[in-house]
This record gives structure tokens, C-alpha cells and sequence, in this order.
């Protein structure tokens, strides 16, 4: 699997973790920064690894910040992005059993590495359930305002 990873400076030590971790598995990995710890804006890594999803340079991005939360928001006002904060495995397998989630968030400052890896690697495993599931992701992904006449009330 081709993946994207991005960090805002508070999680760069877990992001490069990771990156070895998923070259471990056998997944291309393209590493998007930052490798410092200086101070970075986190919407700016977010909307440059979403980008690259959306035009199909990857199957699925991994974004790491501080709690998680502000990555997840910034990848969510990408068009296409269903961006999940996982916090255990069961979270990662449902965002992708029912929601389809392709961007996984996680907070460097609230997991360990080992819960990390271990939501991760079932994130990465797990596909989409469909069925029931696929007309919900639909409306969620209609959410983002490019067929505004199909959300009821729209």
C-alpha cells in the first residue's frame, strides 16, 4: 500500500516511528515532514497529505499531532477525506468497516507507540464493509458542499 505521513512538531519522534514501522510491513511510505522539532502549523501538513490522497498518489494517509484532533479537523475540510481520531484498535477497524475512513489521526502526547502501531496496522488491514454502510458514507461525503441538492434541506 502507497502511504502518506504528516506531524505537526510535537509528534515528530512518533511519526518517524511509524514511518519505520510501515516500512517494516512492506508499505511505500512517503514522509511529508516536518523533521525538526520547530514550530509548525499542522493545517498546513494535513491539507498537503489530504491533497495527495485526493488526487491519487495514495491509498491512505496517517497524520500525527499532539492530540490527534486538530489533524483530524484539518483533514476533514478536505473534500474526499473521512479522517478518523483512532485512540485503540476497535476504533480503527470500525472507521474503516463502516465509515471508510482513509486518513488515520492519532495524538503523540495521549498513546503510546505500542497502541499506536497495534490501531494502525488494523486500520491498514481492514476494508470497508459496504452494504448498509455505503449509503451513509455517501451523505457524509456530500457534507462537503459539492451536492449541496442531495442533503435533505440542501
Amino acid at each position: 500500500m502507497k502511504l502518506v505521513t504528516a506531524a505537526d512538531h510535537a509528534a515528530v519522534d512518533m511519526k518517524d516511528e511509524l514511518v519505520r514501522f510501515l516500512k517494516e510491513l512492506g508499505h511505500q511510505v512517503e514522509d511529508l515532514g516536518p523533521f525538526s522539532k520547530d514550530r509548525v502549523d499542522y493545517p498546513d501538513y494535513a491539507a498537503r497529505a489530504c491533497q495527495l490522497l485526493m488526487q491519487d498518489e495514495c491509498d491512505r494517509v496517517i497524520l500525527v499531532c499532539g492530540s490527534g484532533i486538530g489533524m483530524a479537523m484539518s483533514a476533514n475540510k478536505v473534500s474526499g477525506c473521512r479522517a478518523a481520531v483512532i485512540h485503540n484498535s476497535w476504533e480503527a477497524e470500525m472507521c474503516r468497516r463502516h465509515n471508510n475512513a482513509n486518513v488515520a489521526c492519532f495524538g503523540a502526547r495521549s498513546m503510546g507507540i505500542e497502541i499506536v502501531t497495534g490501531s494502525l496496522k488494523v486500520f491498514l488491514e481492514t476494508e470497508f464493509e459496504g452494504g448498509r454502510h455505503t449509503g451513509r458514507v455517501a451523505k457524509m461525503s456530500r457534507l462537503d458542499g459539492s451536492a449541496a441538492s442531495d442533503i435533505p434541506g440542501g
